[in-house]
């Protein structure tokens, strides 16, 4: 691993994050008015081209056929509940505190990056992990009056993809970041069409938690304007997959993770500027902890890069 490959990754992780936030934007913007598998259906359709353009330009459309489809499968199964619980607590939280809780994705994956992938997890790291768990809780509020079941989502989602991305750093050294795409493009698609489906076949719309709403309501014909946005999470999302897999792919998982605090910042920024959210005292304190213990990792994480690159040879 050389040190170009990690100034690459950490931009690919950075430019990822930044595209993902427009997406955030514009499912946010939606989510009163049509089912996140309709919204998923209409991304993915809109992705196709651009994806497969990538995988062309990544080694042609023969490295498909991949023979760790197994895999691939799987980690784009994990990113399919990581997003759905993600897009889900739209409708009831602050983009802020969405994202807020969602940025314990480092923690997760400095946590499973140990044991599954064998990189080297020191006690000041696992140290980290905690008081990153102890902000979430803050955040979360349980056992409060005030606890929101929907508070949780971010958490499940951001789980689900620290397993979705420490399979990236597994199986990324043989496909490429287009490849991976594909396959979790391919996913979304097929459970979005089948929810659908069972929905159009229910016919009738869920009056309930607004969560549940946003995930079974009928489908509705969009204007021209909702269409436009919807589309455009197309391949706003086909280059997005594919820094983050990049970025997953070319450095070990519980270095790079560390840069996914950055959206933190675009989560504060949109949901100030077009919301008008401005987020509670449980909210900062919590957030604090966690990217308190995101820097405590990045920092040892640095640490010990500085070491490898010490090394001869």
């Amino acid at each position: 691993m050389t040190f170009s490959n990690r100034i690459k990754a950490i931009f690919w992780l950075m430019a990822g994050v930044f595209t993902f936030s427009l997406q955030d934007i514009v499912i946010k913007t939606v989510s009163g008015s049509y089912p996140v598998h309709q919204v998923i259906v209409v991304r993915c359709f809109a992705a196709l081209p651009f994806i497969l353009f990538l995988v062309y330009r990544a080694g042609g459309l023969k490295t498909l056929m991949s023979p760790r489809r197994g895999a691939l499968i799987l980690r784009g199964m994990m990113l399919l509940c990581s997003y759905t619980s993600y897009f889900l607590a739209f409708p009831v939280m602050k983009l802020a505190d969405i994202i807020a809780l969602y940025a314990t994705v480092p923690l997760f994956v400095t946590a499973l990056a140990g044991p599954v992938l064998g990189e080297k997890i020191s006690l000041v790291r696992w140290g980290a992990i905690l008081i990153g768990f102890v902000g979430a809780l803050v955040m979360v509020k349980p056992g409060s009056g005030v606890f929101e079941f929907a508070s949780l989502l971010p958490i499940v989602a951001a789980i689900a993809y620290a397993s979705a991305q420490v399979v990236a750093r597994r199986i990324g050294l043989n496909d490429s970041a287009a490849v991976m795409s594909f396959y979790q493009n391919l996913l979304y698609l097929c459970a979005a069409g089948a929810l659908a489906s069972i929905v159009t076949l229910w016919g009738q719309d869920y009056d309930g938690h607004r969560s549940l709403v946003f995930l079974l309501r009928q489908w509705e014909m969009p204007g021209l304007r909702d269409l436009l946005l919807i589309g455009a999470c197309g391949p706003i999302a086909a280059i997005g997959m594919t820094m983050l897999g990049e970025a997953y792919r070319l450095e070990e998982a519980n270095i790079v993770t560390s840069f996914e605090y950055t959206t933190l910042i675009w989560g504060t920024v949109w949901g100030y500027l077009i919301w008008n959210e401005t987020p509670g005292i449980e909210s900062v304190i919590g957030a604090g902890l966690i990217v308190g213990a995101g820097l405590m990792i990045a920092l040892f994480a640095r640490s010990s890069v500085d070491a490898d690159l010490r090394e001869p040879g």
